[in-house]
């Protein structure tokens, strides 16, 4: 046990920089520690054989990933003293837990040094004073700061609104005053109960539930009462500006492909306030100095109906978002029939005729699970593909984005019905693509879509031969695969290891991290983060409560959960083929009771080594209750 911090401590950082390959890790360790008090609890005078062993630590309140420090833990523990948080910077943190301890004084200094942190726990101790507004500066990777029951006071700091990736905040039970940031951040949530917070609350909380609020006297707007009169006149034409700024968005857009001067467009008036000012923007100019194409919109399905691109000008339009190849917009015709336009500008690395040739051969793709391209826009430098608007949107916003109270979240047999939907699409597009490496690429939770009845609509698929390279390189989801990662290379089963992610996604209701590196650098996946879970036996804690944990429906998700992580396999020549993950997908049932299963788990080379550890006798739901 470490009896005094002063003496003990430098003698284990000496053996430890002697011993060990980690010693400048671990040095950095004992500096954070050496002058807070009570550290008693640590086993950090042993000496680790090293300290991380892939995603397992030999030391307490080490958090390890790939052999690396990923996060301290250090919670519960009755630490107090001064937080040294620059010294840490060296590790590249993605977790710093400091909750439930006696902290006092004020927020830790320069915790913005710690750029490469994702997630911050500070919650009841005694810290107290105001926050600096440029606190959180830098910190692009946060996503959470939980900061509740402490003494904090003045104004929450602006700097979070910067935060891009932002997704849940604490702040409940301190002093903070004045208004809330105008947060803009989809799917955030937050809680400022009882603090002195006073005004309108923010837009992109008002579906949050009342409680997240309460306690303070001075706010006003969904979901509390309303704001006095005044208050929501402002709100109102702020809303009606951004929407008529969306509209003039589109048409703005929209402009570049025009083959000719046309009559002025029948927008709302509200939108011809806002032209003025965005005909001043550097977009618009860069408009006008574009060559206007004389193309036309091209159709690659019978049947359908005809439009031009004048009748896309005219439309009610509204931006859906932009994503990794670029802007995606509803355009609501005249007609009423409403589509989606996307906006690709990274599509230049083959010819008009190449790209002519592909987008028709999508049209002949007709499959109920994958959505159909209805027509196509071919310009040198960008180019528009049409497709039909899918009213439930994406998977990805049922599963991580901000719900209404009322709105339930997707149970079991829904999220088995996506899955089997996704992967009987996936299945169709290897039979109708026997030639091509990739014949998704780019599969992820945002791109499944889904139906009125909730049934798995697939898109952005068979892209990579008219993506350039460089740019799929970058940002398709099949490049983020290991062996991508490893070697530069893609092959059929690639979209198997983008299909488990997909399933482990679905199952434990986690964001998976694999869609956000933008980078080449090796990181954790989720499926890591599973794999590490189940083999300490805890994998009822890998399931979304979400969906419903019934004794009735329990094998049949541990079955769902094996496929995935065999469909995970880091390993090619070890991971399932299309083929064999759509069957085992396809057998698999909403609850026991239709089949014998129970052999399933010893099919010899079925289960690899990415999913050794996940047997039936293996698994254990004595913490999913």
């Amino acid at each position: 046990m470490i009896m005094s911090p002063t003496t003990n401590l430098s003698l284990s950082i000496l053996l430890l920089l002697s011993l060990t390959a980690s010693s400048s890790d671990i040095s950095i360790l004992f500096d954070f520690i050496t002058n807070l008090t009570n550290t008693q609890t640590l086993n950090w005078d042993t000496i680790p054989p090293p300290l991380c062993v892939g995603n397992f630590s030999n030391w307490t309140a080490v958090l390890c990933r790939d052999g690396h420090i990923s996060g301290l833990q250090l919670e519960s523990m009755s630490l107090s003293g001064p937080i040294n948080a620059p010294v840490l910077a060296p590790l590249n943190l993605f977790s710093l837990s400091l909750a439930n301890n006696s902290f006092s004084g004020p927020f830790p200094a320069d915790i913005n040094k710690l750029t490469r942190l994702r997630r911050l726990f500070l919650s009841h101790n005694n810290f107290s004073g105001s926050i600096p507004d440029k606190a959180f500066n830098g910190m692009t990777a946060l996503k959470e700061v939980h900061l509740a029951n402490n003494g904090f006071v003045g104004k929450i700091p602006s700097s979070l609104i910067r935060v891009q990736q932002l997704s849940n905040l604490s702040f409940q039970n301190n002093q903070f005053e004045g208004k809330i940031p105008d947060f803009w951040q989809e799917g955030l949530l937050a809680n400022f109960s009882n603090n002195r917070l006073r005004g309108a609350i923010p837009d992109v909380l008002s579906y949050e539930d009342a409680s997240m609020f309460s306690g303070n006297l001075g706010l006003c707007g969904h979901p509390l009462s309303p704001c006095p009169k005044i208050w929501y006149r402002k709100t109102a034409f702020i809303a009606a500006a951004s929407a008529a700024a969306a509209i003039a968005l589109i048409s703005i857009l929209l402009l570049l492909w025009r083959r000719r001067r046309t009559r002025p467009l029948r927008y709302q008036k509200s939108v011809n306030q806002f032209k003025n000012e965005a005909t001043k923007t550097e977009n618009i100019n860069a408009i006008h100095n574009k060559t206007e194409d004389q193309g036309k919109i091209q159709f690659v399905r019978s049947g359908r109906e005809r439009f031009e691109l004048e009748d896309l000008l005219k439309a009610a339009a509204e931006v859906l978002g932009s994503g990794s190849f670029g802007s995606s917009y509803k355009a609501l015709l005249l007609t009423g029939k409403p589509y989606v336009v996307r906006r690709f500008k990274q599509m230049s690395n083959v010819g008009k005729e190449d790209f002519y040739y592909h987008m028709k051969k999508l049209g002949r793709v007709t499959h109920p699970n994958l959505l159909p391209l209805v027509a196509f826009y071919y310009n040198k430098e960008e180019k528009l593909l049409i497709s039909d608007f899918v009213e439930n949107g994406s998977l990805a916003s049922h599963l991580h984005g901000k719900r209404k109270p009322d709105q339930p979240g997707l149970d079991w047999p829904t999220r088995l019905r996506i899955v089997k939907g996704v992967a009987r699409g996936l299945a169709h597009l290897y039979a109708e693509f026997p030639s091509l490496a990739l014949p998704h690429g780019h599969l992820k939770s945002s791109n499944v879509l889904l139906d009125g009845a909730f049934e798995a609509v697939v898109s952005d698929y068979a892209l990579t031969p008219v993506i350039n390279r460089d740019h799929a390189r970058e940002f398709m989801v099949a490049h983020k695969s290991p062996e991508s990662m490893q070697s530069d290379r893609v092959t059929r089963k690639t979209d198997v290891w983008s299909l488990g992610i997909l399933i482990l996604e679905v199952l434990t209701g986690r964001f998976p991290a694999n869609y956000l590196r933008s980078g080449r650098g090796p990181g954790a996946d989720l499926a890591t983060w599973v794999n590490s879970v189940v083999r300490e036996e805890w994998t009822g804690e890998v399931f979304d409560k979400e969906m419903g944990l019934g004794r009735s429906c329990e094998g049949q998700m541990l079955r769902l959960l094996k496929i995935g992580m065999c469909c995970c396999e880091p390993s090619v020549d070890k991971r399932w083929g299309m083929d064999e993950a759509a069957a085992r997908i396809e057998e698999l049932k909403e609850r026991e009771g239709d089949e014998d299963y129970s052999s399933y788990a010893s099919e010899g080379e079925g289960y690899s080594s990415a999913s050794r550890a996940v047997t039936d006798d293996d698994f254990s739901f004595s913490k999913a209750s």
